[in-house]
């Protein structure tokens, strides 16, 4: 306060001499006009300034006493308001020596060891201010943190202010006072919480194979099969409070709170193995398929946001459920072996919808994942020929790296045809017209394009795919036709070829490359093989195919063979019937060699599930194969790969080997977890 009353009083003195130095001035001009005036003019100075001395020291004292006055009142109210703080109140500095406590302090935490959270608050006080570069080493500008802290079943938010001591020696050594207010926000926390609580979640839960299964179900036994399912969903419902109504025979619509949400997390959907436990006599098993979400404003918003999760379960192969929450999904169940219901009007019908599309555009452009093996090649292919047979030029997006591909392309290097038509992405960007049709084959994710930068210059999308639906799919595609019943999308590309009206001519190479994607994707028609597989088959074989050749292109040298003989050898048993191995070189088809490696395993008695890890450089790849009893697709979805239930595939990036593989055991062990949980 003394320097606020110096600073008064320099600017009054400051004014002071500025109007005497005027008149000073005045009065010589005045003198030099007649000389009889300079001797009034100095007794003129001399009156004004004693007068201004006499004034100034008046108006001083004024001052003083009225700033005087005035702090004592500041400091009164201030001292007041500190002392009766109606929030708990604690002044302390950085050394850990308290200071003070307020009153409401002391009453509050009398009974409580308040030592454990002050060296916190301490603790993240010193780190706040190494790491502030705004506090001058001797200013006074205050600095504060501010956390949330549960002191038994209270939630305070702590609120501290921290100024350089006004200690000499304690400055020089970088010492702070911390002043630390409690306020208790615990009504605010629970009031929160519970309108968290009371907001609603809207669930979907659909019956997979209703209209198959009723179809083979005695007339007579039908009623009761229905009461049974609608009672035991009906019963998992209640658990929830929720309202349940039945909208059409195979599907219902769930509104509960989300105060019941994570006790349907930690059920992890047992009523999917109830449905399947519903005895027929046909021994005919039901699945359900379950999508909850509680995103959205309003309940429309949320059954919408249901909806689309429906839509990705179903995408998946059903008989699982999932969880949209804060815009992430999280999948229950899934470990089931995928049924085949597909049926062929649907081919006729996507067959039909994409000679329209062809016929509509001015260019076709067709591409695959990245590093494209032979079921994405032939089903693009496959594709192409569809195009040419409707006069429409097209191409295939490739960029020449395809390590799976190189027997396959030694005999496509003999088709003239083919020389304009597979092209890099770059030509690709160049050559997008307005009304180019996209074709996307064996993918439906987003970034494991041959070339995503297309998906945004593209109107006209068709996805034609095989696997399981995943989180970053293709959402704005004109034309889906994704089947996770199928062995390949090479298969799915044949169907479509046989039930267009257009009359499409094979030619042999395309046949064969068609032939190979089924072949490779079902492991020589022993996985994923259903009576459609061997239909389109059947019609490949018509067309010309050379099964001897074909074979050839799946041959390996003795070098290679001998590499994934040393990876089946160094192979480790986890839960007794896993097989987990490393490749230990780092070579460009390190992918390649894996998945053959993985599949070798398979052929071991007693393992029920092989994964294969190897070194491409900047991430490890991992392949996954199963003879159906593990669900290796689960497995490695934890790891942000996919697949289906007897193959999958996962890239982790920033570990190590090591850390991959005990990444992978840990994710193995949860899996089974689960399943016994």
């Amino acid at each position: 306060m003394q320097n606020n009353n110096r600073k008064v009083f320099d600017n009054l003195i400051s004014r002071t001499k500025i109007y005497l130095v005027i008149i000073f001035i005045l009065l010589i001009i005045i003198s030099m006009q007649d000389i009889k005036w300079i001797i009034p003019s100095i007794i003129i100075l001399l009156l004004v300034v004693g007068y201004t001395y006499f004034a100034n020291n008046k108006r001083k004292n004024e001052i003083s006493e009225t700033l005087q006055d005035l702090t004592i009142s500041v400091d009164s109210a201030a001292k007041s308001t500190l002392i009766n703080s109606p929030f708990p109140l604690l002044i302390l500095e950085t050394d850990g020596n308290i200071i003070w406590r307020s009153s409401k302090f002391v009453s509050e935490f009398e009974k409580i060891d308040m030592n454990p959270y002050i060296d916190e608050i301490l603790t993240e006080i010193k780190k706040d201010i190494e790491n502030s570069k705004n506090v001058d080493k001797y200013a006074k500008v205050s600095q504060y943190t501010e956390k949330e802290v549960i002191i038994q079943d209270k939630t305070y938010r702590i609120i501290s202010k921290y100024v350089h001591s006004n200690n000499k020696e304690k400055r020089n050594k970088k010492e702070y006072m911390v002043m630390v207010y409690f306020i208790n926000i615990t009504e605010n926390v629970t009031l929160q919480q519970k309108y968290k609580d009371t907001r609603s979640c809207v669930e979907i839960i659909s019956i997979d194979n209703y209209e198959e299964n009723m179809q083979l179900i005695d007339t007579e036994e039908k009623p009761q099969i229905i009461a049974e399912i609608d009672k035991a969903i009906l019963e998992w419902a209640n658990q929830t409070n929720g309202i349940l109504i039945k909208t059409d025979h195979n599907r219902y619509i769930c509104v509960f709170e989300q105060r019941y949400l994570e006790s349907v997390k930690e059920d992890k959907f047992s009523i999917l193995d109830k449905i399947k436990e519903i005895n027929t006599r046909e021994k005919i098993p039901f699945t359900l398929s379950i999508a909850i979400s509680n995103e959205g404003d309003t309940d429309k918003e949320k059954y919408k946001s249901a909806q689309m999760a429906m839509d990705l379960v179903l995408g998946r192969g059903g008989d699982q459920a999932v969880i949209r929450e804060n815009d992430i999904y999280r999948f229950f169940g899934g470990r089931a072996q995928e049924v085949e219901k597909r049926t062929k009007v649907k081919a006729r019908v996507v067959a039909h919808a994409l000679e329209n599309l062809i016929r509509e555009s001015d260019k076709v452009m067709i591409m695959g994942h990245t590093n494209p093996d032979i079921d994405a090649m032939g089903s693009s292919m496959g594709i192409y020929r569809l195009a040419k047979s409707l006069e429409k030029n097209a191409y295939i997006i490739h960029d020449g790296e395809a390590t799976a591909l190189e027997n396959f392309k030694i005999e496509l290097e003999k088709e003239p045809e083919y020389e304009d038509v597979l092209i890099t992405k770059e030509v690709a960007l160049e050559n997008i017209e307005e009304n180019t049709l996209l074709v996307i084959v064996d993918t439906h994710k987003r970034n494991f394009v041959e070339a995503p930068e297309l998906l945004e210059k593209v109107e006209k999308i068709v996805v034609i795919d095989h696997h399981r639906r995943s989180e970053d799919y293709i959402e704005d595609a004109t034309l889906t036709f994704q089947e996770v019943y199928a062995s390949s999308a090479a298969e799915l590309v044949t169907e479509l070829l046989q039930y267009a009206e257009t009359n499409v001519q094979l030619k042999t190479i395309e046949a064969e490359s068609l032939y190979a994607g089924i072949m490779m994707d079902t492991k020589n028609f022993t996985f994923k093989t259903g009576v459609r597989t061997f239909e389109a088959a059947a019609y490949l074989r018509r067309c010309g195919v050379d099964i001897i050749r074909v074979k050839k292109w799946f041959q390996s040298d003795l070098f290679s063979f001998n590499k994934i003989a040393e990876i089946v050898k160094s192979a480790e048993m986890v839960n007794d019937t896993i097989a987990v191995a490393i490749n230990p070189n780092k070579e460009k088809d390190t992918n390649l060699v894996c998945a053959k490696a993985a599949d070798e395993l398979l052929t071991i008695s007693d393992i029920t599930a092989s994964f294969v890890l190897g070194d491409m450089g900047d991430k490890i790849c991992i392949s996954g194969r199963s003879i159906g009893d593990i669900n290796v697709q689960v497995i490695l979805e934890k790891l942000g790969g996919g697949g289906h239930i007897t193959l999958a595939g996962a890239q982790v990036e920033n570990m190590t080997m090591e850390e991959t593989k005990q990444l992978l055991i840990q994710k193995i062990h949860e899996y089974f977890e689960e399943i016994e949980g």
